[in-house]
């Protein structure tokens, strides 16, 4: 993308092949026309923070990787510095391996298969309840893709590599990495390299890394904080389960507590249905904003203080895609000089800046004055 992408004259040169190849595919009937058919589609950079744009720049590599080839071979040929004819050079020996190709096609698949999970995870509305669902799912078929799909996905490798006149190894011959000699090459085939050490490890990988994020403990916590949205007039409501999710914190709520909450839900949810100015609320930060103004944390504090804890979990994503945004700001050479503490101290500050727009500058400086007696006064 950096390359082909970089000036105007070469995203020209791209929309010109990419024109040229669906007329002539229009015209071998290999494609159909008609109106919202065949639409412009040009190469895009994938978000440092935005998950699904790395799922559609895939797509749309693999769509245009006929035409990305012609471009980089007209770079290498009209290129304006031996640099930039290196570059177009490196990279058209690599686009046209078997190995970049199969990892292209498998992280497709992959980002293909949790692309759901990962939109709904980034929605400001926090559906908690189909993202665990989505969840599941992604598990089952990840596993599936492992235990079953591999001839479908070699096949599917393959053909690509044939009609992008890529040259597809036998996988009973021996693996030799690019740059190795064969007589220092790992006594390995290239089956055993493309199925279980990129395939299967990478799928394993995946699977491990969802079973780590999402355990059985913490998909049922989510399951209970999602019972406190108050979106649709408090559909989601489901006492029991908000009765179990005090089990997860033992230390904040006592056997009496956990008695009281019992009988409070029931007035809560019968006060919250039945006030107008609880009807409209979508989530429960603003639910726990009302219910301070209306002075209801006071009425039902057990509930509240399941409201609080719910508040504190970081299931807003759009928080953390906030903090992953923030740190590649921060981020530069400074960063390789500061300790980690300093590190989520600036972090902390740049993420929540529209809480800390609200403080005073007098009393932070009047705080950090008195802290030790200094020589001078700030």
């Amino acid at each position: 993308m950096n390359l082909v992408g970089v000036s105007c004259k070469r995203r020209d040169q791209v929309r010109e092949i990419q024109r040229e190849k669906t007329v002539t595919e229009l015209q071998s009937g290999n494609i159909l026309s008609g109106q919202g058919l065949n639409q412009e589609i040009t190469l895009r950079r994938a978000g440092d923070t935005r998950w699904g744009s790395h799922y559609e720049s895939i797509l749309r590599l693999i769509t245009m990787f006929s035409t990305v080839i012609d471009v980089l071979e007209i770079i290498l040929e009209d290129g304006l510095s031996s640099e930039q004819k290196g570059e177009a050079y490196a990279l058209l020996e690599y686009l046209q391996t078997f190995e970049f190709t199969f990892c292209l096609h498998l992280m497709k698949d992959i980002l293909g298969i949790t692309n759901e999970l990962s939109q709904a995870l980034q929605r400001g509305e926090q559906d908690i309840v189909n993202a665990m669902s989505l969840v599941r799912i992604c598990k089952k078929r990840l596993q599936d893709m492992r235990d079953n799909k591999w001839t479908n996905f070699i096949s599917n490798v393959t053909s690509f590599c044939q009609q992008q006149k890529i040259n597809v190894p036998h996988m009973d011959d021996k693996w030799v990495a690019r740059g190795r000699s064969r007589r220092r090459a790992q006594d390995i085939t290239n089956l055993y390299h493309f199925r279980v050490e990129i395939f299967y490890t990478v799928l394993d990988i995946q699977l491990q890394e969802l079973n780590n994020r999402f355990t059985e403990a913490n998909t049922e916590l989510l399951l209970c904080i999602a019972c406190l949205n108050p979106n649709d007039g408090f559909h989601a409501f489901n006492k029991d389960k908000l009765i179990q999710m005090t089990q997860f914190y033992p230390t904040n709520f006592s056997l009496v507590d956990r008695a009281v909450l019992e009988n409070q839900l029931d007035t809560y949810i019968m006060d919250m249905r039945s006030d107008d100015q609880f009807t409209s609320l979508k989530d429960i930060g603003s639910l726990v904003e009302k219910m301070i103004q209306s002075r209801k944390d006071i009425i039902y504090p057990v509930v509240f203080k399941l409201l609080e804890l719910a508040l504190v979990l970081p299931v807003a994503t759009a928080g953390v895609e906030r903090a992953f945004s923030a740190m590649n700001i921060i981020k530069n050479r400074l960063r390789n000089r500061i300790g980690d503490q300093w590190m989520n101290d600036l972090l902390l500050a740049y993420v929540e800046k529209e809480i800390l727009d609200s403080i005073d500058n007098e009393v932070i400086i009047q705080l950090f004055q008195n802290m030790k007696s200094r020589r001078y006064k700030l």
